[in-house]
């Protein structure tokens, strides 16, 4: 059945993608990206894991199953009102019920929603089975981009930030990419992948920080809502090693388009080599929140943190766009009670507008918070230590 599903898809995306590149005219160089989207794609991503070849299974089973019911009905119908219109001299029968042709009706839909809902019902249920995983990470939604926590199994402990890669932010900016530019990675291209080994079970656990998210992969068949105050999860198994993309898939504000998701599958080897790299990179990061920097060095800091996380939005030169407002003379940045200036960054303002970042260290908020004092036409002298962090998270 299964094969006979395939040929008959085959044909169908045959047909289609024929169709789409007759009408299709590239404005750009592009070309498919490994770990989809593929240019004219029709179908769902290649698929790498077994619930996703299933549900790829269920998506064409329903659709023949359904177009084949349609075109039958259909056909019937239109055959009957052709056959014994009144004009070929048929008049019409005069009688009630068919006690035989009720059961016929009622008995027929319910074997196909049966059939229909046995094979779906298996894999929704395998779809929740998250037990057993060999690694599970959290996935934090935040407007707009992505945390990342391995808090169970080879590499427990390692966290970081997943961001739009600030080239794509820039291209973004200035209208997207030239014509001519090879583009298959816009706007999926993130600066730090999520890495997990290949064939070992991954269960995700999703939650965020503000409004609700979506972490979606098309080729794993994931699609998990990720909600404040909530914590959901699910899994998936990669069966080949390669680089996998998908995106937010939940309206979650002005920049839904820039929070790409980037999957990298590698070998039991690479990924125990990786997280070694991880850890070693950890502990040089490791930061003493007592420790009183210079006023250089923390500058410095400031703005390295500055160009990864605060850039994207109020622009390197502090002026802002649009409904972002500048950091460059901004009332609460030039204010000599530096206590206001944290309270923005650890709980946010204006409903979300400006999200919280109590994700970042002490230290990395001091140090943004130094930056921005003293940068640009900000020449304020004022110095901000990791301890006065800590003592606001109190």
């Amino acid at each position: 059945m299964k094969s006979i599903l395939n040929k008959l898809a085959a044909s169908l995306l045959a047909a289609s993608a024929w169709a789409g590149s007759v009408a299709f005219t590239a404005a750009h160089a592009v070309s498919d990206l490994p770990g989809g989207p593929a240019v004219n794609q029709l179908n769902l991503h290649p698929p790498v894991t077994k619930i996703a070849e299933e549900q790829a299974w269920l998506h064409w089973m329903m659709l023949i199953l359904c177009s084949v019911i349609f075109v039958a009905v259909f056909a019937v119908m239109f055959y009957s009102i052709w056959k014994h219109r009144k004009s070929a001299g048929h008049k019409a029968a005069n009688f009630h019920e068919s006690v035989l042709v009720e059961i016929i009706w009622t008995i027929v839909p319910f074997i196909i929603v049966i059939l229909m809902a046995l094979p779906a019902t298996k894999v929704v249920v395998a779809m929740k089975d998250t037990t057993n995983a060999d690694l599970t990470i959290k996935a934090t939604g935040m407007q707009w981009k992505w945390g990342y926590d391995y808090i169970k199994g080879e590499g427990e402990g390692i966290g970081f930030i997943a961001s739009l890669d600030s080239t794509q932010r820039a291209m973004s900016d200035n209208g997207g990419p030239k014509k001519g530019e090879d583009v298959k990675d816009y706007l999926l291209k993130v600066d730090n992948a999520l890495v997990v080994p290949v064939n070992k079970k991954v269960r995700i656990i999703t939650t965020a920080t503000d409004v609700i998210h979506a972490w979606m992969v098309p080729s794993f068949g994931v699609k998990q809502d990720a909600i404040p105050g909530f914590v959901r999860d699910t899994w998936f198994r990669a069966e080949k090693i390669g680089d996998y993309y998908g995106q937010c898939a939940e309206l979650c504000g002005k920049e839904h388009a820039y929070m790409p998701i980037h999957v990298k599958v590698v070998s039991a080897e690479d990924y125990s080599q990786w997280v070694a790299g991880e850890k070693k990179k950890l502990a040089a990061k490791a930061d003493d929140p007592t420790k009183v920097w210079t006023a250089e060095d923390i500058i410095k800091r400031g703005e390295k943190v500055y160009a990864a996380n605060c850039a994207a939005c109020h622009q390197a030169s502090g002026k802002g766009a649009g409904p972002i407002k500048p950091l460059d003379g901004a009332a609460v940045v030039l204010d000599a009670d530096k206590g206001k200036q944290i309270a923005v960054l650890l709980n946010g303002q204006n409903n979300g507008a400006m999200p919280a970042w109590k994700q970042l260290s002490d230290t990395e908020i001091a140090a943004v918070i130094t930056y921005t004092k003293n940068s640009w036409s900000n020449k304020t002298g004022q110095l901000v230590q990791p301890a006065d962090i800590t003592a606001a998270r109190k």
